[in-house]
């Protein structure tokens, strides 16, 4: 039974912007006995910004929740399809993608009538009372103060309140243009480059946003001019857009986004909806149609728990999974935009591609669902025959022609004895060869048994370990023709001597423990790990020499490809990260001297590597730290190893240190790979929570890898390539199956049909 606690009769809101007013129409729609009072300090006909973006999911809810509001908002909804991207005077279109939109002021008009009809007391041009005082006489206050909320900010430490301010200024306009799609266009100006996002919120007017990195903004004056001067500016700068119309602003000024989270969404009786919850970039247009659905899940939580902490609790639980979704999608959309100057040199269809794909919710496979035409354009003017998924399509390394672009990332499988790969990893790796990946890793196979991690790992420093490699490489290049195997060396450095993997991660020998080496004496985990040696001279020319007769070793044992692993913390990894590199000699000290050492080892082991055979190197190109090496870093890296004759990078991240903090989410890693293949100039491996076919495709269609490493989806599926290919109907020189399989080609039927 539902108590009067949860019933919440007495009920105050906080802001009156299209969340606040429906939670109050919503809460007092439910139970009409409530009494609510909301506060703006705001004139009910002020409102900031222009249009008001919904989508289809969001008006479900409302038409759910309360017909009369959605019968409303559908009289005043325009609706359109397509995406028009401009790119240097081309205007691609796309589209199959549904937009619903109106105007925020005359949204906010119809949220008024509801609420006064219901009997909501709205209290206009004026200034709530503190949360705090209305928390002891309501038994609810619900703050939808927006982004700047004063409520969650007189909280802070309750909520535990993050705030990142991102790098380019906006400012939000309108202009009197019939649009009849969203459009994105971008100028590159004298000053760098702007760009313009417009979409239609009525019949003959659309909202404008011009927006810029900071430092394009100040060499173009916006810091000194007042509105109207900006405003004039923008004009100039997207002229052919507005073919004589005007812009006009609404309270405009020029800010940097901010994205908002919050540990906690309430506190005792208070809780957060909308921008003082959460913010999402407004590149994916979001922030209304959150604040609405945050309001249709708290009103409908408090009707169903049996007291008002279980249903704020509730409320909470069904909305973060979907609010953080939300923000990681928006997060990579903002920080594509504020990366544009590494896209804009693509070409036409590839760039509108990679603008239409920048967040991960559009994908190669929903968009040709869309608009199959256009995605057709794509691949051809990226030379893709027809009928071929970009997936699997070839790329060549020096000597090596891969047949497809997918590679089985190097994972450690603690299973050998004394270094000696046996017959797990000949089952192991011949079943992923044998699976379609165009190239195959071996985990990191250590150069010296102190440079393993745990006493299961490979090693390539002893005659038994090279032949029972050789065993391994037969096997792929017998049974599975076409398909590359490569070796990733690597030295552990201070995150050796552990205990296998599933017995206690990163936990020293409970006997048995070698001593380690690093580029400092700097225990992994302080308190836990033990503390290595720093290197001296000499043995750095020892270390450096085993991975040269490692390499020798490989080579005989019958490798296509060798990788360095500089990344993930690891001896060399540890030379490139200021966290971990604290030498005062010429091996330490600027990213230069950081450099030095792995790339003696590089050349090294590039001089004894046959000159036919490609060599790629690991990276971390963020340790997630602060202090850290950062993206700018990574650069300047993948740079140094690519000018001493890299093949390609594989561009991972972190392990570096323990207290990271990294930014998870789907294809996390992969921007890091974008830029550095875009700056640096040379072919990459992106990795990094890459799971599906559909997202490889995405990646390589839109220019930003060369090839995806796939690890944990290898596990699950040794065959996941050659199911990849037989899922999108795909039977060409990409993937072919092994002569014994082939029968099984095709996905078995499913269900009871006769």
């Amino acid at each position: 039974m539902t108590t009067a606690a949860t019933k919440a009769r007495r009920v105050a809101v906080i802001g009156g912007g299209p969340g606040g007013l429906y939670a109050a129409a919503l809460l007092k729609r439910l139970a009409p006995e409530r009494e609510i009072t909301l506060w703006e300090r705001n004139a009910p006909d002020d409102t900031f910004g222009f249009g008001v973006v919904l989508s289809d999911e969001t008006l479900g809810g409302i038409e759910s929740a309360d017909p009369e509001v959605y019968a409303a908002l559908g009289r005043e909804l325009v609706r359109w399809d397509d995406i028009d991207v401009v790119h240097r005077g081309r205007t691609l279109r796309s589209g199959g993608h549904g937009f619903a939109a109106l105007g925020r002021h005359r949204l906010l008009e119809l949220l008024h009538e509801r609420c006064r009809a219901l009997g909501v007391d709205l209290r206009f041009r004026t200034a709530a009372p503190p949360a705090a005082e209305l928390a002891g006489s309501y038994d609810l206050v619900v703050a939808a103060d927006g982004i700047h909320s004063r409520t969650r900010d007189s909280h802070r430490d309750a909520f535990r309140t993050g705030i990142a301010t991102h790098r380019c200024r906006y400012i939000w306009l309108a202009a009197d243009l019939a649009l009849d799609a969203f459009r994105f266009e971008i100028a590159e100006t004298e000053h760098g480059i702007m760009q313009l996002h417009a979409y239609p919120f009525g019949p003959r007017t659309a909202t404008v946003i011009v927006e810029m990195r900071e430092e394009v903004w100040r060499r173009a004056g916006f810091d000194r001019h007042d509105e109207r001067t900006s405003i004039e500016q923008c004009g100039k700068y997207f002229g052919d857009l507005l073919r004589g119309s005007t812009l006009r602003s609404n309270h405009s000024a020029w800010t940097a986004f901010r994205t908002v989270v919050n540990e906690h969404w309430s506190h005792g009786n208070t809780v957060l909806i909308g921008d003082a919850a959460h913010t999402a970039h407004f590149s994916i247009g979001s922030g209304t149609k959150l604040a609405v659905e945050d309001a249709l899940a708290l009103a409908g939580h408090l009707e169903g728990a049996r007291d008002l902490a279980g249903a704020l609790r509730a409320y909470e639980e069904e909305r973060r999974p979907a609010v953080e979704s939300t923000q990681r999608a928006a997060r990579a959309s903002l920080e594509w935009f504020e990366d544009l100057a590494g896209h804009v040199d693509r070409t036409p269809h590839r760039f509108a591609f990679d603008l239409l794909t920048r967040s991960r919710r559009v994908t190669h496979d929903n968009l040709r669902l869309r608009d199959a035409g256009f995605v057709a354009a794509v691949e051809d003017e990226a030379g893709i025959p027809p009928g071929t998924p970009p997936m699997f399509t070839p790329f060549r390394l020096r000597g090596l022609t891969l047949r497809n672009r997918v590679v089985v990332s190097p994972m450690d499988m603690y299973s050998a004895t004394d270094g000696t790969p046996g017959d797990f990893h000949l089952v192991h790796l011949g079943a992923r060869a044998l699976g379609g990946a165009g190239l195959v890793m071996t985990e990191m196979v250590c150069v010296s048994a102190q440079g393993r991690i745990t006493p299961g790992c490979a090693g390539l420093y002893a005659p038994e370990h090279e032949e029972a490699w050789r065993r391994i490489t037969g096997f792929v290049h017998e049974r599975a023709p076409g398909t590359a195997i490569g070796v990733q060396l690597g030295h552990s450095g201070r995150k050796g001597s552990t205990r296998l993997m599933w017995d206690g991660i990163d936990q020293p020998l409970p006997d048995g423990n070698w001593p380690l080496v690093a580029a400092s004496p700097l225990p992994y985990r302080p308190g836990v790990s033990q503390t290595p040696h720093a290197l001296t001279a000499g043995e750095l020319a020892g270390t450096r020499e085993q991975f040269v007769r490692s390499a020798e070793a490989a080579d005989r044992a019958g490798f296509d490809l060798l990788e360095l692993h500089c990344a993930h913390g690891y001896l060399l990894s540890g030379f490139l990260s200021p966290l971990t590199n604290h030498r005062d000699d010429a091996y330490g000290g600027d990213l230069a001297g950081r450099l030095r050492y792995p790339l003696e080892v590089f050349d090294a082991v590039r001089a004894v590597w046959p000159a036919h055979k490609p060599m790629t190197v690991r990276i971390s190109a963020t340790d997630w730290a602060p202090g850290g090496t950062t993206g700018d870093d990574a650069v300047v890296i993948a740079g140094a190893f690519a000018e001493h004759g890299a093949d390609a990078v594989d561009v991972s991240a972190g392990q570096v240190v323990p207290d990271e903090r990294p930014a998870y989410g789907r294809s996390y890693q992969a921007p890091f790979a974008d830029r550095i293949r875009q700056e640096a100039g040379v072919p990459v491996i992106a990795v990094g929570a890459i799971s599906s076919w559909d997202d490889v495709n995405s990646l390589i269609l839109a220019g930003r890898t060369d090839l995806c490493a796939l690890a944990r989806p290898h596990l699950y599926d040794p065959n996941w390539t050659l199911h990849a290919a037989a899922e999108q109907g795909y039977e060409g020189p990409g993937a072919l199956w092994p002569v014994p399989y082939r029968a099984g080609s095709r996905r078995p039927p499913t269900g009871r049909g006769t």
